[in-house]
């Protein structure tokens, strides 16, 4: 049974920075692609970033590009999220997901399998 489990959220005055984890387990993810997405209140689920387990490329939504570094440890089955130069418009609830390679990596829909959620917080 496939399990993402997410930690490290918290609350962070604007500009301050954040590290999100996702410990994977329950099969092997080497033909895989892990993505973050966030959800803001009121507002629909919203890709962040991905990376493909085995080659590491990745791929950044526009709004977080230079802020934003996504990156995984293959021994420890776990994927990154780094977060500087956070704005209050990042504050949202955000999660790890996996889906078998495929090629739409920022469509919510091609996910199989989705983490618990951690919350952010930035404060103005």
């Amino acid at each position: 049974q496939v399990q993402l489990v997410e930690s490290g959220g918290g609350l962070v005055q604007t500009g301050g920075s954040l590290r999100l984890s996702c410990a994977a387990s329950g099969r092997t993810f080497s033909n895989y692609v892990m993505a973050w997405f966030r959800q803001a209140p009121g507002k629909e689920r919203d890709f962040v970033a991905a990376i493909r387990w085995t080659v590491a490329s990745t791929y950044y939504a526009d709004s977080v590009k230079g802020r934003f570094t996504i990156s995984r440890d293959n021994a420890k089955n776990t994927v990154y999220l780094q977060m500087n130069s956070l704005k209050p418009e990042d504050t949202a609830v955000y999660y790890c997901a996996a889906q078998l390679y495929g090629s739409n990596w920022n469509n919510m829909a091609e996910y199989r399998y989705w983490g618990q959620g951690t919350q952010v917080t930035v404060s103005s």
